[in-house]
């Protein structure tokens, strides 16, 4: 049994920042707490969570964490969860001394039913009107006096955006801080009925000790919380087993008796706001509509609307595809002068080898995922802030339900085409835990940029530059080709997934579509390198220890017994009398060839030869099963790996005309050739459909916290590539097109 953690002896006091999403929550926390802020996880999930500090007028440091937005401290997963164990202080989570309710002024009344379930916890609450400014666009107008005195706590006016009402918010925390009862009004918000009580009480007495522990109206909005939270298909971890008996019990009663308790729970508190609304809430109709609704009435059609959100991807896509490749290549750049300066500076020797092939170049391939991840999370911020973000998940349920899945996941797999890595962290956009890990288990399957080079080499090298009918180039086609076969299987994979191993209840989209914003750059920004810094400490260290062990399998042993004696045909170049440039030309070959055969020769070449049994039913020879090992460590390694394989050195790309013409060329001792167009076909099926990224599989463990679901990616996503493979390339030789 988890236990609820206590301050640390001397401690400053918690403050808990709470909130609907959209309300501008981040953005006061950042604003109280400045610069001095730290990033972690909530115990047990990868929901990140903010912490900071700031200083309170009378009482002087605080500590200050924002909780995960939410509409409801009532759960179904356990990224919902997370509110109700942060606020009420449930294991693992240390109690809040104050909580800040954050509410958008501008959609009160529905802000508010997360406000008054806070309220019932007992936890001492200050609410804090956001956006206050916005008021009068709206036709409304907010009475903050007559709101304090019905929500009975203290009710302080600010603009996080602005910075105004920041000192006023401090010295609110800090008067509840000195006098608790400040902040909890008494009275409780749901309906008072001798059934629902009973539910209550029985429900109660079946809670663990650390449910039981403070007031009783904490007790009894803990059991009330069980009550709307507990079903047979929820996804809640740490529930004891007498809990859910009690609330099923309850359940079924009230089924029997004809009452629904969720809705006598959520009518009872509406029914307050509606009762109370009018003694502090005045709306004037306004004679046209407000920007939102007219900008709504385009964005959301369901014709133009999806052009535009078409429009809108495009330019996303096109940033993480080739926007971004400037920054790429400066990276790559950077550190390939690195390497160079390193390899200038060291003695040669294995420790030279190390920091230049295996610690610089495993930084590297770390490093250069970041100008890809920060675009992406731009966009994210940016779509978020501004409010799109919920009209593009509002916009793609219909399609992504048929799917298993609901709107919030489309973006992800669109980003999926630039970049696994990234599209996975995007999936934080999702509330469901098995909507998000669904997600995951499929975003690998969209083409990313790391297979065009892949791509690239085969179809220039094997499949003829032909036009069909004359005008349709027959290269281009096949590239197409390979990006609609990887959409259709992502898609059918979630189709499938979604109703064996994700099976579960449709649970329909709920979101509010918040009004029209200019997005807070300064926090777009901040959230930007946050986001970014968890993947390079996390992901990146995961990345980075499969590159050097990579590394040596394919440098070992360091002096190999080789067949030919290349210091002899080196001495004999020399000896010839060659002209500087032939020799040196001569030479060069000598040292592609060497290399070749020391790779050959190597750890992984030998693996290489173990795994042929296993691919050649797939038309793969050994030498591409060393290519597929070194593929793992990017799978644009392929090509650099194949052309050291075939000997014609390491600084070779998908243009090189050298390595095209001995993959084209190369042939069994009997003379037939390795690389048909069936066996290119057979090897691109295999790469789009083969998780051959040790990137995106750290990526996913760093998001489930478990090496459970990266090895199950790995491992669906290797048979079915191998079966996809197979079936091509056998189904191909039986139609007789080797």
């Amino acid at each position: 049994m988890l236990e609820a953690k206590s301050a640390p002896p001397g401690a400053p006091p918690l403050i808990a920042i709470a909130g609907n999403p959209n309300t501008g929550k981040t953005t006061l926390f950042n604003r109280l707490t400045g610069l001095d802020r730290k990033v972690g996880n909530y115990p047990g999930v990868t929901v990140d969570r903010a912490i900071g500090k700031t200083t309170l007028p009378g009482r002087g440091a605080v500590r200050v964490m924002d909780v995960p937005g939410t509409y409801s401290l009532s759960a179904r997963s356990e990224e919902e969860q997370i509110a109700i164990q942060a606020i009420a202080g449930l294991p693992p989570n240390e109690p809040p001394d104050v909580v800040v309710m954050v509410v958008d002024a501008t959609q009160l009344t529905r802000n508010l039913y997360l406000v008054l379930q806070v309220i019932e916890t007992d936890v001492p609450v200050v609410v804090a009107l956001n956006m206050v400014d916005m008021l009068e666009a709206t036709g409304q107008a907010i009475d903050r006096e007559a709101l304090e005195r019905a929500v009975r706590v203290p009710v302080v006016c600010v603009s996080g955006k602005k910075g105004t009402g920041i000192d006023e918010l401090r010295a609110a925390i800090d008067r509840v801080l000195s006098e608790p009862a400040l902040g909890r009004p008494g009275p409780r918000w749901i309906p008072e009925t001798d059934m629902l009580a009973e539910d209550i009480d029985v429900v109660r007495e079946a809670a663990p000790a650390e449910w039981r522990t403070g007031s009783e109206r904490r007790r009894d909005a803990l059991a009330v919380w069980a009550l709307l939270s507990l079903t047979e298909t929820d996804e809640l971890r740490g529930i004891p087993g007498s809990v859910r008996a009690a609330v099923a019990a309850r359940r079924a009663k009230a089924a029997t008796a004809g009452r629904w308790i969720d809705a006598e729970v959520i009518e009872g508190r509406y029914g307050w706001i509606d009762r109370h609304a009018g003694d502090f809430l005045q709306v004037k109709e306004l004679d046209t509509p407000g920007f939102t609704q007219k900008l709504d009435s385009v964005v959301l059609n369901p014709a133009l609307g999806f052009v535009i959100f078409l429009t809108v991807m495009g330019v996303v896509f096109q940033s993480l595809f080739s926007w971004a490749d400037p920054a790429i290549s400066a990276v790559e750049l950077a550190f390939a002068w690195l390497a160079r300066i390193s390899t200038e500076v060291l003695p040669a020797g294995i420790a030279r080898d190390f920091v230049v092939e295996g610690l610089i170049a495993g930084v590297g391939s770390v490093l250069v995922f970041l100008p890809q991840i920060l675009l992406l999370f731009l966009f994210i911020g940016l779509m978020e802030d501004t409010g799109y973000m919920a009209r593009v998940a509002f916009l793609m349920d219909r399609i992504m339900r048929m799917l298993g899945l609901n709107g919030r996941a489309f973006v992800p797999m669109m980003s999926g085409f630039a970049c696994a890595v990234p599209a996975i962290l995007a999936t934080r956009t999702m509330e469901r835990r098995r909507d998000r890990f669904l997600t995951m288990m499929v975003i690998p399957l969209m083409t990313c940029s790391a297979r065009l080079p892949i791509y690239s080499l085969l179809i220039a090298a094997l499949i003829p530059p032909l036009d069909l009918f004359g005008f349709m180039p027959v290269q281009g086609l096949l590239m197409a080709a390979m990006y609609l076969f990887s959409t259709i299987v992502a898609l059918l994979a979630a189709a499938v997934l979604s109703r064996t191993l994700f099976r579960a209840p449709h649970v329909p989209l709920i979101l509010e579509l918040p009004p029209y914003r200019f997005p807070h750059l300064p926090s777009v920004l901040r959230m930007m390198w946050l986001k970014s810094r968890v993947f390079l400490t996390e992901a990146g260290g995961v990345i980075l220890v499969c590159t050097i062990a990579l590394w040596l399998l394919l440098s070992f042993p360091k002096t190999p017994d080789l067949d030919v004696d290349y210091a002899g045909l080196r001495a004999e170049a020399q000896a010839a009398g060659l002209a500087e440039s032939p020799l040196q030309a001569r030479l060069s070959a000598i040292d592609s060839e060497e290399s070749g055969a020391r790779l050959r020769a190597s750890y992984g070449g030998r693996l290489g030869r173990v795994i042929e049994p296993v691919i050649a039913p797939l038309g793969f020879d050994w030498k591409i099963g060393v290519g597929l090992i070194g593929a793992f460590a990017a799978r644009e390694v392929f090509v650099s790996t194949m052309g050291i394989v075939y000997g014609v050195g390491d600084e070779v790309d998908e243009e090189s005309v050298t390595l095209r013409e001995r993959i084209k060329n190369e042939s069994y001792a009997d003379g037939r050739r390795v690389y048909t167009p069936l066996v290119g076909l057979s090897l691109m099926v295999f790469f789009a459909l083969a998780c051959q990224c040790m990137s995106t599989l750290a990526a996913v463990k760093r998001e489930t916290n478990s090496w459970r679901w990266p090895s199950f990616l790995f491992v669906y996503m290797t048979v079915l590539a191998w079966g996809a493979s197979f079936a091509v390339y056998q189904g191909g030789r039986l139609l007789g097109f080797e």
